[in-house]
């Protein structure tokens, strides 16, 4: 059976038993505090879990994308050195939604396995919750007897609170969880070893494949479990473990789903997999890499140097260390792999196919941008190991390696692997400190407590009443204080708000709450979850009272016209430079609108200036917002609609519509009734932000007509100047063309002056014993102009060591050149010794052997830097 075949039956045997299929939601997570990536199928089902949303059906399964690279489920490092971990898997799921608890999912999910799949009941292992303590939590005695009408008791062990207790993070919803492990060993092996004393032992081939959570708790901030309002059912199912078991393999890399990518990658390195070890861990982490990159970006996250665009761009770099320095990839490899990506996933994932190029760019690009920092980096070590082997030390500090980790992303292994191969070691305890300050500085900038919920009334669920009415009476429901560093921000649900959330780049509303007896401010209004979180600057003194929601009008005004801006200029962008544009990222304020989008290449002038005309052209139409709200998504997407990658859609949507043939997407955030309210639209920048991606600033309404009024009011001011003339363009070129022809007589003077400069230094050499030292302080326009001055002194005057201090524009720099030649006699170094230097300018430096400089802040200092320099080389 292949892994396609198998992931259908998974789907349709649960759409028989009333389950209602689910897509997966975005790898990448949005509106939740506690949570960068999806690490689980129950993720997108958390609020149901929590009471805080009713859900459309009270079964539901699905094919989940999940990654497990951050936080409490870390299992990156474990990825590639063993043939069961991943960065980016899937996981099949079902789940009970207060429906059916743990008799009727363990019976169905034993059926599947022996009766529907045919594993071998007598190569099967269950586990159970055995208790705690410290929770006050008795063993699961419902589930083992359960279990015991299908499999033998001896096959069914008590597990502890790591191994069958399921948290999804810190806080959040919880339970006793119950595991079903597969031995997949010969049968030799087997008969010496019994199956049942490897189970949670980390053996390479009796492994977990399925957990049924039992969901009934809540886990508080402060430790403590709260039952939830209804029990419910959570399973999850490693599809890559499913799939090996089912085709017995030994490694979930032997399976269909990972050997077209591992013989693609043996065809393009020519390396065969399964011979040598660090081949085949280079080979498993690139064809388990690949898969993660690819879907992170599909989803909208783009490679950075930020929170999740962060962990996406180290996971790609891991990729590309293994390809470079085991397989001997010295260009961009793993974009090639994207066509074999779509053909493998695009039937359950579409995201994949449809964004194959654009996925494909942004990785090559990145790909050749941390090859070239790779290429520096080996550079920087190659400078290390020559400035240990001037003191004659053999052993690279753990900051330096620390350095080459952070800054060119060589790992600590890489560096030692290359740092032996030169006879050398490395510092690895003090590494490890360097590392632990760094995690220290992330922790504490990123500290805060997060309270509970106190509730106040009844929850019911939340009403949104915003795209109607700016104003409402409300009561709150919930409230909590989060405490951090920089002090306490107070946090308010209510029934029903007028406040817009935070959503789809659009920010949040703010306003007023008042009260009889007190006004509370607004200060911003976020997601999580599914909750309409309102931050506030206090608590209410009586949080039962009523309360009359105020939004700020005017605020709320000028966000809608940036909101409906970006729509018309996503159409226009389509029209003018082709449907491959598509929305990757916005934000929309009230005062500009930012919109990115998938484009590889600058957008001219001509082409910017054609998709202003045509917003404008919009605006002037005066365009009748046309929406339906509750519309069902497929209905949505027969209408054209065009729904944004990474954002999760459910069942029903929302359709926004300006102009018929025009612009028609999927929004849930709040435009203006008509487009003639937005006045006048004005793109101010065009630029790219990464590979593939461009961004277009803008300003819409006042903000565009008083841009407008300061650039006319700029000429005019240029016209006064130049005495009002009658072509202004050709004033300051000519004003431009005056000052270049001055600068070109400037630079002549300064290259005269520097003539006359070298040849006094030349002739204030001194000879000693075959090597002309020149030591000197003068005065120089540029840094340049002292970089120029050096080599020159060398070309011209041979077997020189010369020391310059320069004056350039009343700060100090230092330049030293040696000839390669006494470099290699002497043993000296011009990097090490220019550092020594410029303490005395209060500054520092560095170079290669044969030239270095170095700058400062203490101008006085350059008159005792070449004094030492002349006592640093007397002995020579």
């Amino acid at each position: 059976m292949d892994a396609k075949r198998i992931r259908n039956t998974y789907l349709e045997y649960f759409k028989s038993k009333q389950h209602q299929f689910v897509p997966s939601s975005p790898i990448v997570v949005k509106n939740d505090p506690t949570l960068m990536f999806t690490n689980a199928g129950m993720n997108q089902f958390k609020d149901y879990f929590l009471g805080n949303e009713i859900p459309a059906h009270p079964r539901a399964t699905n094919s989940q994308k999940c990654l497990r690279v951050s936080g409490k489920h870390n299992d990156l490092e474990e990825v590639g050195v063993d043939t069961y971990h991943h960065t980016m898997f899937e996981m099949l799921g079902n789940w009970s939604f207060g429906d059916y608890f743990k008799k009727e999912v363990i019976a169905w999910s034993w059926e599947l396995l022996t009766e529907v799949y045919q594993l071998p009941k007598e190569r099967l292992y269950v586990t159970v919750f055995e208790g705690d303590e410290s929770d006050n939590l008795e063993k699961d005695q419902e589930a083992f007897d359960l279990w015991t009408a299908h499999i033998d008791k001896e096959r069914i062990l008590f597990g502890d609170k790591t191994d069958n207790f399921w948290e999804m993070g810190d806080t959040g919803p919880c339970g006793p969880c119950s595991e079903i492990h597969m031995d997949l060993r010969p049968e030799e092996e087997i008969k010496k070893v019994p199956g049942k004393e490897l189970v949670n032992a980390d053996h390479p081939q009796v492994i977990e494949i399925w957990n049924l959570v039992f969901i009934q708790f809540n886990r508080m901030a402060n430790g403590k479990l709260e039952e939830l309002p209804a029990k419910h059912v959570d399973t999850g199912m490693g599809f890559e473990r499913l799939v090996r078991a089912i085709q017995n393999k030994t490694s979930n890399y032997d399976t269909d789903l990972f050997q077209p990518f591992i013989q693609a990658v043996e065809k393009k390195s020519g390396k065969k997999y399964g011979n040598e070890e660090k081949i085949d861990i280079a080979i498993r982490v690139i064809v388990d890499h690949i898969r993660a990159i690819a879907f992170s970006i599909a989803d909208g996250q783009l490679p950075s140097n930020n929170k999740a665009g962060y962990v996406i761009r180290r996971i790609l770099r891991r990729a590309v260390r293994y390809g470079y320095t085991f397989l001997g990839f010295k260009e961009p490899f793993l974009y090639e792999l994207m066509p074999l990506l779509s053909e493998h996933f695009g039937e359950i994932f579409p995201e994949i196919p449809s964004q194959e190029d654009f996925i494909a760019k942004v990785i090559k690009e990145e790909e050749t941008a941390f090859l070239r920092t790779l290429d520096n980096g080996l550079k920087r070590l190659d400078q290390i190991k020559a400035d240990l082997a001037s003191k004659g030390e053999k052993v690279i500090p753990g900051k330096v390696a620390f350095e080459l980790y952070d800054t060119f992303g060589f790992p600590l292994d890489l560096t030692s692997l290359i740092a032996r191969e030169g006879g050398i070691s490395v510092d690895e305890a003090g590494f490890d400190i360097e590392m632990e300050k760094q995690k220290a500085r992330s922790r504490s900038a990123s500290e805060q407590e997060l309270g509970d919920w106190v509730l106040v009334h009844e929850d019911g669920g939340v009403e949104f009443v915003g795209y109607d009415n700016l104003e409402t009476t409300t009561q709150i429901l919930r409230y909590r204080e989060i405490k951090e560093k920089k002090g306490t921000k107070y946090q308010i649900v209510l029934d029903q708000t007028p406040f817009y959330a935070e959503s789809g780049g659009q920010v949040g509303d703010t306003g007023l709450l008042v009260g009889e007896e007190e006004t509370i401010k607004v200060l911003d209004t976020k997601k999580e979850n599914d909750l309409i979180v309102h931050f506030v600057d206090k608590l209410p003194q009586d949080p039962k009272q009523e309360f009359t929601c105020q939004v700020d009008r005017k605020r709320r005004s000028l966000i809608m016209n940036n909101h409906t801006a970006t729509h018309l200029l996503h159409s226009a962008l389509k029209q003018v430079l082709g449907d491959h544009v598509q929305q990757k990222g916005s934000l929309v304020n009230d005062k500009l609108l930012r919109f990115d989008f998938a484009h590889f290449g600058k957008m001219t002038d001509e082409e910017l200036t054609q998709v202003e005309q045509i917003v404008n052209s919009k605006i002037r139409e005066n365009i009748a917002l046309w929406e339906r709200r509750n519309v069902p998504i497929e209905e949505a997407k027969e209408m054209g609609a065009t729904a944004l990658f990474g954002e999760k859609y459910g069942e029903f949507v929302r359709v926004i519509t300006f102009g018929k043939d025009f612009s028609v997407e999927l929004c849930g955030g709040t435009h203006v009734p008509s487009t003639g309210k937005i006045g006048l639209f004005k793109i101010i920048s065009e630029g790219s932000i990464s590979s593939g991606v461009r961004r277009i600033e803008a300003y819409t309404a006042q903000a565009a007509e008083q841009f407008v009024n300061d650039q006319l009011s700029l000429v005019k001011d240029l016209q006064e100047m130049l005495k009002s003339p009658k072509d202004l363009k050709k004033s300051i070129e000519a004003l431009v063309q005056e000052k270049n022809d001055l600068k070109k007589e400037v630079e002549n003077l300064h290259q005269q002056q520097a003539g006359a400069l070298k040849e006094d230094l030349i002739r204030s050499a001194e000879q000693v014993n075959g090597i002309n030292k020149i030591f000197a302080k003068v005065s120089l326009p540029s840094a340049d102009a002292l970089k120029k001055l050096a080599f020159e002194l060398k070309n011209e005057v041979g077997d020189v060591l010369a020391v310059i201090g320069a004056d350039i524009n009343d700060k100090p720099q230092i330049a030293i050149i040696i000839d390669e030649e006494i470099v290699k006699n002497k043993g000296l170094h011009a990097g090490n010794a220019v550092r020594e230097l410029a303490k005395e300018i209060q500054g520092g430096g560095g170079g290669q052997p044969f030239f270095a400089t170095a700058g400062g802040k203490k101008l006085e200092g350059l008159d005792q830097a070449v004094e030492k320099a002349r006592e640093m080389f007397s002995s020579l």
